[in-house]
Order: structure tokens, then sequence, then C-alpha cells
């Protein structure tokens, strides 16, 4: 495209975005409402994972042993588990420290074992699993594998709801990109709705423009301009609409509630993230546009 046509196209584009104003505000406000819906839920998955990788640094297993088991016998033990490729680390729990760290987690109430024998807890090891090897099927191989192992009596993980959370992230993610859908089809033929009006409240200097042999390219390219700015735009709202969400809750919701924890848990969408809302924007002001003008081009033409 030469420089003139260069010119021409901003021109209209200038021209059209004053005339036509409320529109584009209305096409641009609609997309930033579908957006934001979808960066939403884009959010909440992102917050969801960050709260399951944050609880999966603290899965351990509690393995249980034989009172009165040897210390020999306990290190021996100690060490083989260690061996084990999906243990981090394994620590020693004496039946004495057992009874203390059951009376701190009971604070004020520790009164309550007053009466009861010290080494009513039995030893046990903690285990702390490495990242890779925290999927529920490998912790259950593993907790059956120390199971047969001699001086260990029982075995305890909570890996069943951490896998109930994970379906809950997949849940989200699944709704996300369903309910996204629906909003962009419906974006989408809002968008080419709004371009049919401005070209048909330009439907004369299109007629004009094709007797004097402009070519579709020029025709088109001043109304696509137009969908990828209303896009763009779009997106920068939604963006800005989230972490204005972000700030809300992270003063009145997470505090109180602590879904996530403390408030400054709250995580917002990474750049790659907020660069795909643009880019989502940007094609549905642009396919929008595209799409209303294929069908006008080809009733002019025939």
């Amino acid at each position: 495209m030469r420089g003139s046509q260069i010119g021409f196209v901003t021109r209209r584009v200038r021209s059209s975005l004053r005339e036509l104003l409320w529109s584009h505000v209305l096409t641009a406000g609609t997309m930033a409402m579908s957006l934001f819906v979808f960066g939403s839920f884009m959010m909440l998955q992102e917050n969801l994972q960050h709260f399951l990788t944050g609880l999966g640094d603290q899965i351990q297993i509690n393995a249980y042993l034989q009172k009165g088991l040897g210390a020999s016998d306990v290190q021996s033990l100690q060490g083989r588990i260690q061996t084990f490729p999906e243990v981090a680390r394994a620590r020693h729990i004496s039946q004495e420290q057992a009874w203390l760290d059951f009376r701190a987690a009971l604070g004020a109430q520790s009164s309550l074992l007053d009466g009861l024998p010290r080494d009513v807890l039995p030893p046990s090891f903690e285990i702390w699993l490495k990242p890779a090897y925290r999927d529920g099927p490998v912790v259950e191989d593993l907790a059956n594998r120390l199971k047969k192992e001699k001086g260990i009596t029982a075995v305890e993980y909570p890996q069943a709801w951490v896998d109930r959370l994970s379906l809950v992230v997949l849940a989200v993610q699944w709704t996300k990109w369903l309910l996204g859908g629906v909003l962009f089809m419906a974006t989408f033929f809002i968008a080419g709705s709004m371009v049919k009006l401005a070209i048909l409240a330009r439907k004369d200097e299109i007629e004009i423009m094709q007797l004097v042999g402009a070519s579709e390219e020029l025709i088109q390219a001043p109304f696509v301009l137009e969908g990828v700015i209303q896009g763009v735009v779009a997106g920068a709202v939604s963006v800005a609409c989230l972490w204005s969400l972000l700030r809300f809750l992270q003063r009145q919701v997470a505090s109180s509630v602590g879904l996530f924890g403390a408030p400054a848990q709250l995580q917002f969408l990474d750049l790659k993230n907020i660069a795909l809302l643009l880019v989502i924007g940007w094609l549905l002001g642009a396919a929008g546009s595209l799409f209303a003008l294929r069908r006008f081009v080809r009733t002019w033409k025939s």
C-alpha cells in the first residue's frame, strides 16, 4: 500500500471514529465484557494452580513406626527410604517429639491431654516428595512400598483431596474455553453487525470508490483497521478491569475469606495471558469486520 493510500485509510478511520463514536464504543464495550469474563476464568485458574502448587510443596507422607524400634533400626529404615527416587527428604519424629507437636497444635486446649501417657503417639517419619512425583498414582505406589517395609505399621497421605482440587482446576479450564467460545461467537456477530451499520452509512462513498476503480483492499482497509482498534482497546479495558477486580479482592475478600491465604498471594495474569487477551481482542475485531465486508462485497458484485 502506497503512502497516499495509507494517508487515505488513516483519514477515513479518524473520521469514522469521530462520526460513529458511540457505535465504536458499544462494540468495544461488548468485546471488553466478553474478554473480561474470559480473563476472570483465566485469573481464577491461575490462582487455583498457584494454590495447588503451594499445597504440593507441603504434601507429605506420614509413615508410622512400631513402638520400641531400636535407634539403629530407625536409622537404617530412614536411610532406605531416602534412597527412593520419589523422596526428597525424610524426617524422624520420636514419640516425645510427636507429643510436643500435638500439644503445640492444640494450643490453649492442650490441657485436654493431661493424664494421658506421653508415649500414646507412635514414632513416625515425615516424608516429603520431589515435585515430579506428586501425582496420585505415584504417591499411592510409594505408599504401598512403604507399607511393605519392616518396622512401618501404617502410611497416611492427603493425596485424595489434592486430586479433587486438581479436578476443580480442570473444570475451570474447560469452562473458560466453553463459555469463552460462546461469548466470542456472540461478540463476533455483534462486531460484524456494527461494521454493517458503518458500511450502510458510507454506502454511497464506497460505491463511488468502486466506480473509480479502487481496489477491494483499499475499500476494506479502514473498516478492518477500525475493528482492530476496537479489539485492542477492548483487550486493554478488560485487563484494566481485571486488575481493578484483583485489587478489590485483595482489599475486601481475600483477607476475610482466606480463599487463597493472605491477600498478597493472589496472582494477576502473567504477561503471556495479558498478551493472549489483547491478541483475541485484535482477532475478534479484525475477523468480525472481514466477515461483514465479504458479505457486502459479494452482494455489490452480484
